[in-house]
């Protein structure tokens, strides 16, 4: 027996840029303290576990310090494993039972979309010490269950936004996104995405929080679809369908390391 390892670059059209995630396809269960290992030891944001469970495929997430509710870009990079490696027919979905219930990715064209819960965003008073962490005015401060989202005075002010970690890392939440309307005209808005309480100083794409953003950013501009960009160091391209239930999210991966599980480390 063996478990291969593979490293998928999701939100992504080339290799090395947007999100790095892991994805380790099981033949079934394993203890979710190795798990816990094997993500510490990839150190990337996300590693993904997955194995068939009747008609569709058991998937957990776990960063380098927790495991995940949800997980937009390492749900990509599975989807994206199954179809490369033949283990799902090209032309079926892929369904995914997770710890936010069942979620499904299809093919269309280079896009992969993921239908995934709406998150909305509730305004919300900024809890202590996220002002003096982030070092920016807010324009606007709410509230998904797991996340706060903020919105800054402009795109500039996200992309030279250098929040003190250390103190966002106090603030109760699963991460912070900040945000903007975009100065790109191929984007409607761009985010960044810190959660360093969830072991991530920075995330580079993050599909989960677009959950809360696609919404938020629907009601500002009246938009259907939308395009995001998320301006991390390496950066990506995320759509958006928002819809008052479930949101649609698209993107790109791409495959850039294969890799084995040497035996003395397998699950015992």
């Amino acid at each position: 027996m063996s478990i291969r390892l593979f490293h998928v670059d999701a939100f992504a059209s080339r290799p090395f840029s947007g999100n790095p995630a892991v994805v380790c396809p099981l033949d079934g269960p394993v203890d979710a303290g190795w798990m816990q290992q094997v993500a510490a030891e990839m150190n990337v944001s996300e590693t993904a576990f997955l194995h068939p469970e009747g008609d569709v495929y058991r998937l957990r997430w776990f960063t380098p310090t927790m495991e995940m509710d949800l997980c937009g870009h390492a749900t990509l990079a599975s989807a994206h494993v199954l179809w490369e490696q033949g283990l799902l027919d090209t032309g079926a979905a892929a369904r995914f039972q997770t710890l936010s219930g069942t979620l499904t990715v299809v093919r269309r064209g280079g896009w992969l979309d993921m239908d995934f819960p709406t998150r909305p965003v509730e305004p919300a008073a900024a809890p202590p010490g996220l002002a003096a962490a982030l070092g920016e005015d807010a324009v606007f401060v709410g509230r998904t269950a797991n996340d706060y989202v903020v919105e800054l005075r402009s795109a500039d002010a996200v992309r030279n936004l250098r929040p003190d970690l250390a103190a966002l890392e106090r603030v109760e939440a699963r991460g912070v996104a900040v945000t903007a309307p975009s100065d790109d005209r191929r984007y409607d808005f761009i985010s960044r995405f810190f959660a360093p309480r969830s072991g991530i100083p920075e995330d580079p794409v993050t599909g989960s929080a677009h959950c809360a953003l696609g919404p938020y950013w629907q009601a500002k501009l009246g938009k259907d679809e939308l395009t995001g960009y998320q301006a991390s160091r390496r950066g990506g391209e995320v759509r958006v369908r928002p819809g008052p239930v479930r949101t649609i999210i698209s993107g790109q991966a791409v495959t850039t390391t294969v890799g084995e599980v040497a035996p003395t480390a397998m699950p015992r």
